[in-house]
């Protein structure tokens, strides 16, 4: 059971399964911020628009307390598309700063390295001492 305790602490705490942690509360988070987002600022001026539609009352009424609430989809399709582009635009940016890195770690590896005057006057020394 020992063992079984010590494995499970090293699978928990690898780095790998705290930053998938972190990315799912982020994640959340930054959720809950865009669907507030869409209900509470983009879906009422765009209901006004529309002529004072609110997103929340357009349904289809099937019958008795059955109801087709296509208002409420249409907001949350309005909130997966905002959180998607926010999640390309975050990746975009980071994938240009990782070449950007990328770029200036070839060119410092590229770059000749400059000697120092006493690496030159001590490789002059050895030369001379090889003749």
């Amino acid at each position: 059971m020992k063992s079984f305790l010590e494995e499970f602490k090293k699978f928990a705490l690898r780095g790998n399964v705290i930053d998938l942690a972190i990315g799912v509360v982020i994640g959340t988070a930054f959720n809950n911020v865009t669907n507030s987002l869409v209900t509470n600022v983009i879906t009422p001026p765009l209901g006004l628009l529309l002529g004072r539609i609110d997103f929340k009352d357009l349904v289809v009424n099937l019958g008795g307390s059955v109801e087709i609430q296509y208002g409420l989809f249409i907001q949350s399709v309005m909130t997966f598309i905002i959180t998607a582009f926010a999640l390309f635009l975050l990746v975009r940016t980071l994938n240009r700063l990782e070449a950007l890195a990328r770029v200036k770690k070839e060119e410092e590896a590229a770059a000749p390295t400059v000697k120092s005057a006493e690496l030159v006057v001590l490789e002059e020394i050895r030369d001379s001492i090889r003749k």
